[in-house]
């Protein structure tokens, strides 16, 4: 008889059964669907071994008049501006001490350096740099107080610890001659306080009725009190920040690229900008600086309490200027519709506003209003700050339940692994979760946490030409697409150790192997009605499309039952190579399954470089009787 053919249809669909999902894909890893086709996603390499402090959770591009590109990098401890190779610390001060008010304590035989800074309003894991001290009379020199150091233990108010080093980083020990306090010129100055790594319940607006108790008080919400996100934006050729629930920083792109970002308070001749803010935004063409869920004013000063459904702005292309006044454009409006603002992002002519009930549209009409706001659509929501995302097609965004399009108006966009990631989902840390671009490939997506995991793991895509979806486990905690750059860029880890990676590089995993990639069919009746059928022969289709000079393969495997209720039997697992024609089988069964993979070995050389494409496969296929 003829061989059969089997064209599958493009997309993961894990909505239904193996057996439902017959004529299409059900599962795979690492694969996008193009034209489409399955195939391999492209790979990633660091774009520097120079490494950063914490997990970043936003990243911005951008250029300066002279063609420098910068990239500005918010972390859970730390803020950053990449130029070239390096990464330069811009992080804000929230305090600088005044000589003499930090002295220090050692202890013989210990490296254990205790500072005395009355109300000096650290946390664990906050970063000081202290200057001005001298030598505690033995090992801890001078040289080895003044420097940068992350506080190890608030052991109150007015005291904390921090472990000596020496300026190579090693430890230091303090010996019995160590008995002096720094002098009584050290002056500590204070980067704001770090973030948490993860969404704590209860520590910001939800714990009370707002303008009532401790809900909206610095207290419940507060920077330091649950999980750190940046909003970065340029205005012009520098660089304005916000850290959700904290104040809003602005980078001088004229001073040195290593100066450290500061509050809008305290720029020379600032008027009344926001404190306290959720976001920052830069509305693109009148240039206004618009800050989401501001803290109100109240002549003659701010409120220094966060309004979450307020939004304020500054006058136009100018950043000092936020007091309303009939010869400018500043001002501030608030929304009606749900408990506080979840994100914002500029689209075509207008800026998305979503609270956690609905999606508001702001749009710059002139003076003497400046800005106008349209309730788009009530009822749905967006997940976390970073989960809309803006495309060719359209704006893209993650609900609670489900993703949306808007283009003018706001449309479901059904999903055919809407239940695979709903019902595996980490919700507690939902402000995690963000939307990516990768326009290369005409794909919006999302990284997202799984039930059991505290970090994104995972990702789901939408190819918005094809109209198809894909997922996979790939643990990023940040991203931005191509532009400035030729490819895409994403934040991720290495034990620990913090790397900003380019993306669709190559084919491999940052030096080796890409490890547990495939594509798996839905079931497929090999025969009709009861009789089974026996498989002799495959003969796949595969195009490598990998960079290895030689020897690209894959595996592939053939795997049947005779009901849906029973479990898989794998009948085969071949070695494919461009140079393969055929693979022989012995298969009897009523229904089979076809998977295509790369070799799981990461330790395998010859895995190097190996790129695919996956087009029709067919069966050699002849009856065998009911038995």
């Amino acid at each position: 008889m003829p061989l059969q053919k089997l064209l599958f249809n493009p997309g993961i669909n894990k909505e239904g059964t193996a057996y439902t999902a017959e004529g299409g894909w059900f599962d795979g890893n690492l694969i996008r669907f193009r034209k489409g086709f399955p195939e391999k996603i492209g790979g990633w390499a660091k774009n520097t071994l120079n490494t950063y402090l914490g997990t970043a959770r936003n990243l911005h591009a951008w250029v300066n008049l002279q063609g420098t590109k910068f990239l500005g990098i918010g972390t859970r401890l730390k803020l950053y501006i990449q130029e070239g190779d390096q990464f330069y610390d811009v992080t804000p001060l929230r305090l600088t001490t005044s000589a003499g008010d930090v002295t220090f304590a050692a202890t013989n035989g210990s490296s254990t350096i205790t500072a005395t800074d009355t109300n000096h309003g650290a946390v664990a894991g906050d970063f000081v740099t202290f200057s001005g001290a001298a030598t505690l009379g033995g090992l801890v020199t001078a040289a080895v107080l003044n420097q940068e150091y992350e506080v190890a233990t608030v052991t109150s108010a007015n005291a904390y610890t921090f472990t000596a080093k020496d300026t190579d980083g090693d430890t230091v020990t303090a010996n019995a001659s160590d008995s002096g306090n720094g002098g009584g010129s050290v002056v500590g100055a204070y980067q704001i306080n770090i973030g948490l790594d993860t969404f704590v319940s209860g520590s910001g607006y939800g714990s009370g009725t707002w303008g009532g108790g401790t809900f909206g008080s610095v207290s419940a919400l507060s920077a330091s009190s649950q999980l750190r996100l940046w909003s970065i934006d340029n205005f012009g050729e520098d660089m304005v920040s916000c850290v959700r629930a904290g104040n809003v920083f602005y980078w001088d792109n004229s001073d040195t690229v290593s100066a450290r970002a500061k509050a809008l308070e305290d720029l020379s001749g600032a008027n009344l900008p926001p404190t306290l803010g959720l976001q920052v935004l830069v509305s693109a063409v009148d240039r206004h600086v618009i800050v989401f869920g501001a803290d109100p004013i109240e002549l003659p000063t701010r409120t220094n309490v966060i309004d979450p459904l307020l939004i304020a702005w500054c006058d136009q292309a100018n950043i000092l200027e936020w007091e309303p006044k009939s010869t400018n454009t500043a001002g501030s409006l608030r929304l009606s519709s749900g408990s506080q603002i979840i994100g914002a992002l500029r689209a075509r002519q207008e800026t998305l506003v979503w609270t956690d009930t609905a999606l508001y549209s702001l749009q710059f009409i002139g003076p003497p209003y400046t800005f106008g706001v349209n309730l788009v659509n009530e009822g749905v929501g967006l997940i976390a700050p970073g989960a809309a995302i803006n495309s060719p097609a359209g704006v893209f965004w993650m609900d609670r339940k489900g993703f949306y399009v808007y283009n003018g108006a706001v449309k479901n966009v059904p999903c055919l692994v809407h239940s695979y990631v709903f019902d595996d989902i980490n919700e507690d840390q939902n402000f995690q979760f963000f939307g990516f671009l990768n326009r290369q490939f005409n794909e919006v997506g999302w990284f997202y946490n799984s039930s059991s995991s505290d970090l994104p793991d995972r990702y789901v895509t939408f190819n918005y030409s094809d109209g198809v979806w894909a997922i996979g486990e790939l643990a990023r905690t940040a991203w931005i697409d191509e532009g400035i750059e030729n490819n895409p860029r994403a934040a991720g880890s290495v034990s620990g150790t913090h790397y900003i990676y380019n993306q669709e590089l190559g084919n491999d995993a940052d030096g080796s192997p890409m490890t547990n990639v495939y594509v798996e069919s839905g079931d497929f009746d090999i025969g009709e009605g009861e009789d089974f059928q026996f498989i002799r022969r495959m003969i796949p289709d595969v195009k490598f499309t990998g960079t290895a000079s030689s020897g690209q393969q894959i595996n592939t495997v053939l795997k049947t039952r005779n009901y849906p209720g029973d479990s898989l039997t794998t009948q085969s697992t071949s070695a494919f190579t461009s140079s393969t024609s055929k693979i022989d089988l012995r298969a009897r069964a009523r229904q089979a399954v076809v998977r295509f993979e790369s070799d799981d070995d990461a330790d395998e050389a010859s895995q190097l470089g190996v790129g695919f494409r996956v087009g029709g496969t067919r069966l050699d296929i002849r009856p065998n009787g009911r038995r």
